[in-house]
């Protein structure tokens, strides 16, 4: 194929939009101005703080990742994601890797279209509603069924979070 028929790569969100298709996931992408904060994003979209979801890349000690999946206002209880796991130690990478392993910067990371397919761990906080999450790119949140965001990807589903 020339340069000149080659099709740009799509972008951050399309990328979402596409890997949520293959997977029979609905999902909706809404534009979004820039936050300064989980509350000001909420507003911005119309949304608990609780309901917006941030997908972080975690280490495991042995080199492997995961995703971990927790609500807005809340953060990672180590021991718990680390007895679900199954490991003795885990770390968040820094954000240099992330993007590279997934394609997308810290505050727009998803496992949906991600570069790399990890296994995903959810916080039990987000099932029976809809959530917002990054959505590949800045500019632009993904809104999803948690439960079907869970079955999607076959994630293991745990209390892994505290309140912040």
């Amino acid at each position: 194929m020339n340069t000149a028929t080659e099709s740009a790569a799509p972008s951050g969100h399309e990328r979402v939009v596409e890997d949520a298709a293959a997977r029979n996931l609905a999902v909706r992408i809404v534009p979004r101005p820039e936050a300064r904060s989980l509350h000001e994003a909420a507003e911005l979209l119309g949304v608990d703080p609780g309901d917006i979801v941030k997908t972080l890349v975690v280490k495991r000690h042995d080199g492997d990742f995961v995703f971990a999946l927790v609500p807005g206002g809340r953060k990672i209880s180590w021991p718990k994601l680390r007895a679900l796991v199954g490991v003795n130690k885990l770390s968040l990478p820094d954000a240099s890797f992330a993007l590279d392993a997934t394609g997308y910067a810290r505050g727009t990371i998803t496992p949906l279209g991600s570069h790399t397919d990890w296994p995903v761990f959810a916080d039990s906080t987000l099932a029976g509603r809809e959530v917002a999450m990054g959505a590949g790119e800045h500019g632009y949140s993904a809104f999803v069924d948690a439960d079907a965001l869970i079955a999607a990807f076959d994630a293991t589903v745990g209390d892994i979070s505290e309140p912040e």
